[in-house]
């Protein structure tokens, strides 16, 4: 096993040349120099980069940070990690407005090799000789665009300046009429996928082919970013990230509709994604049914928390064990062969957190938490469960009440039923590899409980199917073709 007895942390002058402020350093090993360390994957699985962080103060230069102040995944002690050469880079974390370890303006250090053995001591050096760029929009093209846009509301909420981000892909026959109206098409990414998504889409052949087709419907479509203090803020308003709903809807939105050629009315929107996208998608047509004219949702997050992934958040005692005192699964094959536990997904976003927990980590879980919960009397995210024991906190699960899809649909039916027909599409394989189609059938069968009227939201299950296991560009055909449809049906009644 290692043995390390101390990293010495150096700054260059192009970093800094004074002590800086507050912030979390993270020292990231890897077996290759492929990619930098600090790229890190944030993805529990076997190989994964072992990560070692510490909150601190400050960093001055020539810093010596003591080995038994880290935590660390998957290897708890620095002393476990295994034996041999290792590539190594340090990050630190100053960054409160970005989530992400490689966020704007932090400072990373060169890559050093280095060999580590038991038998002899050894002290990393890490220098920080460089920042990470600012944030920049993509070069735009004719028919690609990008918008950088200041909120006053969440601005005001955060006391700085917070800016919403958007790529668009305009149809092809943008430019020929300037009086032209065309519907759009928000695309909400799985979790965290910046804006940014829009050019890697654009440039694609296949894509390219499809868009430029006569007889592809012409329609604008919109990529969101999934990118906040917390991470993913989902679009939607919440404590802790602050009112992402009224900035995107209330301030965003029409910022769009009056820039670009929109059809500026509800029978000319729709919302449709994948995974954090499929909840969101739904979310939005839900909470927002005068804006959206249909959501089509695929593998979306779990609609409701009686299945949190498989935690019932409401009468379970503790998130990382079942009532058999085994091992909850986050994430399993498609065959149902375990991949990785809960409790190990949470050990990794403890160490990319700040005060050692998930709750400010960036990550899927920490996100949930940060878009669900109070805010605590720290200012930060209230944990729905302990990040070192998972046991549940029930009054926080209990405030999560009025995001759960399920329990909120159900009980404003009434109001909602007759602005959601027509408008509820939703795909999901029961082999879901996070478990989310266990709460997908609890929403089903909610809905088709309903009257006055009786839904008629279109569901379509796939055997031995996994999380959004499809093809991405067929399935974005074939998703543009409904709106399309649907679209052209309710504008000859309004």
């Amino acid at each position: 096993m290692a043995n390390v007895s101390e990293i010495q942390i150096t700054l260059s002058e192009e970093v800094s040349t004074k002590p800086l402020p507050q912030g979390r350093l993270y020292i990231v090993f890897s077996r290759s120099d492929d990619l930098e360390p600090r790229l890190y994957s944030a993805w529990p699985v076997k190989g994964v980069e072992p990560l070692y962080a510490v909150d601190l103060e400050s960093l001055q230069n020539r810093s010596t940070i003591q080995v038994s102040n880290l935590v660390g995944f998957p290897y708890e002690t620095l002393s476990e990690l295994p034996e041999g050469e290792w590539y190594v880079q340090a990050v630190y974390d100053t960054n409160t407005i970005h989530s992400g370890i490689n966020s704007p303006n932090n400072a990373y250090s060169n890559i050093q090799k280095v060999a580590i053995n038991s038998s002899e001591s050894t002290v990393l050096s890490l220098h920080l000789h460089q920042r990470i760029p600012a944030d920049s929009l993509p070069e735009q093209q004719r028919h690609l665009k990008f918008v950088k846009f200041k909120s006053k509301t969440l601005s005001e909420f955060w006391d700085q300046d917070i800016f919403l981000r958007a790529g668009l892909i305009l149809p092809r026959t943008y430019f020929d009429n300037p009086l032209a109206r065309f519907p759009v098409f928000f695309d909400i990414g799985g979790y965290g996928s910046r804006y940014t998504r829009a050019e890697r889409l654009y440039n694609d052949e296949a894509f390219q082919a499809y868009w430029n087709d006569d007889d592809t419907p012409q329609m604008i479509i919109v990529f969101l970013d999934g990118e906040a203090p917390f991470g993913d803020p989902y679009q939607i308003n919440s404590a802790n990230n602050g009112p992402y709903g009224d900035a995107t809807w209330g301030e965003l939105l029409p910022y769009l509709s009056q820039n670009f050629n929109m059809v500026d009315t509800m029978e000319g929107r729709f919302v449709s994604g994948c995974s954090t996208g499929g909840w969101v998608s739904l979310a939005l047509q839900i909470y927002y049914p005068d804006i959206f004219n249909g959501a089509w949702s695929y593998s979306a997050d779990g609609v409701d928390f009686n299945f949190f992934q498989l935690v019932d958040i409401y009468n379970d005692d503790n998130a990382f064990f079942n009532s058999h005192d085994q091992e909850r699964p986050s994430y399993r094959q498609k065959d149902g062969d375990i991949i990785f536990s809960i409790k190990h997904e949470i050990m990794m976003e403890n160490t990319m957190g700040r005060g050692n927990s998930y709750t400010t980590s960036g990550g899927q879980w920490g996100g949930w938490n940060a878009v669900y919960s109070p805010k605590g009397e720290d200012g930060l995210p209230m944990p729905i469960w302990d990040p070192n024991t998972g046991k549940i906190d029930k009054n926080v699960a209990s405030a999560w009440k009025k995001y759960d899809l399920n329990e909120y649909t159900e009980s404003n039916w009434k109001k909602l039923g007759n602005k959601l027909q027509g408008k509820l599409h939703i795909w999901m394989g029961d082999m879901d590899n996070f478990y989310l189609n266990n709460a997908m059938v609890l929403f089903e069968e909610m809905l088709k409980r309903t009257n006055e009227p009786t839904s008629d939201a279109e569901f379509r299950w796939e055997r031995g199917i996994g999380h959004c296991d499809f093809d991405s560009l067929e399935m974005r055909k074939y998703t543009i073709s409904k709106m399309s449809e649907r679209y052209e049906q309710t504008k000859k009644t309004t």
